[in-house]
């Protein structure tokens, strides 16, 4: 008789294999995830950013910088949280670099990753806070994919239960990751009794946070990175309480698991963000080549200029963004029109878009005659509108 005859019928199974073999190349199911997540992230965040008015296509120059820091910001948080696997007696330093074989601290991965998507930003012209916002609901619906990559690695489980959902975890073997250890009659072997399925809670309630982002930022309209610190105070909340039923090993503070500690703390931070900014939400105007908008289509097939088409897909990037308001900006969207900048930036009068240099004397005389002034002031107002602002994210 084996342990899994042990355990009762209703219960949660779990994969007795992580890791397949296609030719000399391994398939690992943890792996495949995290790349699974990071895809619907980057499809959230490209529609996102759309909508607020980056150019297609921006999401791709985010991820070349924001995942590799990422994961390497999650390495190196589960490594410095956890040496003596690596470090210790008996450790070896070289399995920090083993990321297929799990152990990535969400944690560093956000630190990572907000590092690398503010160097893409700033390369791009983006504002950070309209990256940040764009990706809020796509950041925990990764993580809620990524978690089935730790079912079938069979850790991050809680302690034991008797309720229905109850979880198998079998004993995986040390020699052979990602494969549990098999009986005389080659049956997988489970750990007896049944485990609280803490990563599928932490799934679920990444799903939750994911909902709780779009219902709200769709009613308050948030702005500023708003969105994003709701998204890290409604994760921190739901990873407080699970990280309390987890029994896997894990370095303590005052009796307490660390990531306890660390989600309590980076909550009061994202809450403090959220009451104290304030502001709209901003909207972006690509300047440059593709400063006019694209009118949605309302020919039939038949009538499709297709050397417009050639010359748009050959359109090169923008030059940068104009931050505008969500009126200026649907306002462009229908006329194709780029607002001016606001008066009063540089050497202008609070209230009158002229000049100073040209402001007429207090005395209401005038040193020099002018020939049209009311032609001038048209021109001066022409050329202010047709020049790109310079404002830098």
């Amino acid at each position: 008789m084996t342990l899994a005859s042990l355990s009762p019928q209703a219960a949660l199974p779990s994969p007795s294999t992580a890791v397949w073999q296609l030719g000399p190349v391994p398939i690992r199911a943890y792996a495949l995830c995290i790349i699974a997540g990071i895809v619907l992230a980057c499809w959230v965040t490209e529609r996102r950013l759309r909508q607020r008015g980056v150019a297609p296509g921006a999401v791709l120059d985010i991820a070349v910088w924001a995942v590799p820091a990422g994961i390497i910001g999650a390495r190196i948080y589960h490594v410095i949280t956890s040496p003596e696997k690596y470090f210790g007696a008996g450790g070896d330093p070289m399995k920090a670099f083993a990321i297929w074989e799990g152990g990535l601290g969400i944690w560093g991965a956000v630190a990572g990753g907000a590092v690398g998507a503010w160097i893409a930003a700033r390369q791009l012209g983006i504002p950070f806070g309209v990256v940040a916002d764009a990706l809020a609901p796509g950041l925990p619906l990764a993580q809620a994919v990524g978690r089935i990559g730790n079912w079938f690695n069979n850790e991050l489980f809680g302690g034991r239960t008797t309720l229905p959902w109850g979880l198998e975890i079998h004993r995986m073997d040390p020699d052979n990751p990602g494969h549990a250890l098999r009986d005389d009659a080659g049956q997988p072997i489970l750990e007896p009794g049944l485990y609280q399925p803490t990563f599928l809670y932490e799934a679920l309630w990444n799903l939750g946070v994911v909902a709780l982002v779009l219902i709200l930022d769709r009613r308050l309209k948030l702005g500023r990175g708003r969105a994003f610190a709701l998204y890290v105070m409604g994760y921190t909340v739901g990873r407080f309480w699970i990280e309390l039923m987890r029994t896997d090993e894990a370095n303590q503070i005052l009796g307490v698991r660390l990531n306890v500690w660390t989600a309590a703390l980076v909550f009061l931070g994202a809450l403090i963000y959220f009451v104290r900014v304030r502001g709209p939400r901003d909207y972006l105007i690509p300047l440059g080549a593709a400063a006019t908008p694209t009118p949605p289509p309302t020919s039939d097939l038949s009538q499709v200029d297709l050397s417009e088409r050639e010359t748009a897909a050959r359109a090169s990037a923008p030059e940068g963004y104009r931050v505008v308001s969500e009126e200026q900006y649907a306002a462009w969207q229908d006329t194709g029109i780029v607002p001016p900048e606001p008066a009063g930036d540089e050497g202008s009068r609070p209230g009158d878009g002229e000049p100073l240099g040209d402001a007429a004397p207090v005395d209401g005389s005038s040193t020099e005659p002018a020939d049209d002034p009311s032609a001038s002031r048209t021109d001066r107002a022409d050329a202010s509108a047709a020049r790109p602002a310079d404002r830098d994210s």
